[in-house]
């Protein structure tokens, strides 16, 4: 549906944009204890971490960056389609933010609200920004915010705005200090993780919904969400499937609430791919109330997350008891 107005209408935005800011997805996302045990097993958890993986533990929680899971049907469902010369096989996902704002539910009814919060034109290729607002739909409470950042090669030339507008925490450059880590996780990646991951929603063998391809923010291309038959990874030039840049997220996400403890946001960019069976390691700094991070692949020296930042609740940031 569209509303009249935009609450992210920009005066510097081309007609086509300021007309596509109008519409509104609003959807329900249910879901139980089961859902957020495969959530946590999907990003790695284990049998003997019983706080993620077991209803009756009285710890028994989901793992922060759940957040992104009951979203992503709204934010797939915005239409792109109004970008010249749009082409699905050139979209690409960049960075994802998610914001949580109040004690994740364990179960729970939510509804979505999703708009584009931003457009900017690159030239050869347009920059869209994804706002989804997650609220408890009897309570109306705010649960989650997620910002996702897609590029769509070939589909620019409309005018309007070139940069993007400082987001705080959601647009961080989260640049690493000069010096060791603070802190450092390795986590071995299992070869079926791929596959287990999809389970959360993403059972397109094009992942992230009609998704194919992911983008390092620099504009030299890669693709990085995965796909479980090799045939469609063949399509990106890789000779087996590749690891959901989310999930990626996830496990990273997992080894700073390890590292430093709760964080009520987190923003990453994907810069590059991983296989499934590789290792992950997180290098992180703590600066202040925030954790910067870097994710790597151990075996090929490769970096997959960047620009990564987490902010720590003010009792992680303090070091007060949890």
């Amino acid at each position: 549906m569209a509303d009249s107005t935009s609450p992210f209408a920009d005066f510097q935005d081309s007609p086509i944009v300021a007309q596509a800011k109008k519409e509104v997805v609003v959807n329900q996302y249910s879901y139980t204890e089961r859902d957020v045990i495969l959530y946590n097993l999907g990003i790695g958890a284990t049998e003997t971490q019983l706080q993620w993986t077991y209803e009756g533990d009285e710890d028994f929680s989901a793992l922060p960056t759940f957040g992104v899971i009951p979203q992503f049907s709204a934010s797939s469902s915005l239409s792109l389609d109004w970008l010249p010369d749009f082409d699905v096989t050139k979209l690409l996902h960049g960075e994802q933010y998610l914001s949580i704002k109040a004690p994740i539910p364990t179960n729970g009814d939510l509804v979505n609200s999703a708009r584009i919060l931003e457009v900017l034109d690159k030239g050869n290729a347009a920059a869209v920004t994804i706002i989804v607002e997650t609220r408890e739909t009897h309570s109306e409470e705010v649960i989650f915010e997620n910002q996702s950042t897609f590029f769509v090669r070939g589909s620019g030339g409309f005018g309007g705005r070139r940069t993007g507008n400082d987001r705080g925490s959601a647009s961080a450059p989260n640049t690493p200090p000069e010096r060791a880590p603070d802190a450092i996780i390795e986590e071995k990646t299992h070869t079926s993780q791929a596959a287990l991951y999809r389970l959360n929603g993403d059972i397109n063998p094009l992942h992230v919904g009609n998704l194919l391809y992911s983008h390092m923010i620099d504009e030299s291309l890669t693709l990085h969400d995965t796909q479980i038959l090799p045939e469609f990874a063949g399509i990106g030039g890789f000779d087996k499937p590749i690891l959901h840049g989310l999930c990626s997220m996830g496990i990273a996400g997992k080894h700073v609430l390890q590292a430093f403890g709760p964080f009520q946001d987190i923003k990453v960019r994907f810069s590059g791919i991983v296989y499934p069976g590789e290792t992950l390691v997180t290098e992180m700094w703590k600066e202040e109330s925030k954790v910067v991070f870097v994710t790597k692949v151990q075996e090929r020296d490769t970096v997959v997350l960047s620009s990564a930042g987490a902010s720590l609740t003010k009792k992680a940031a303090t070091g007060a008891k949890l």
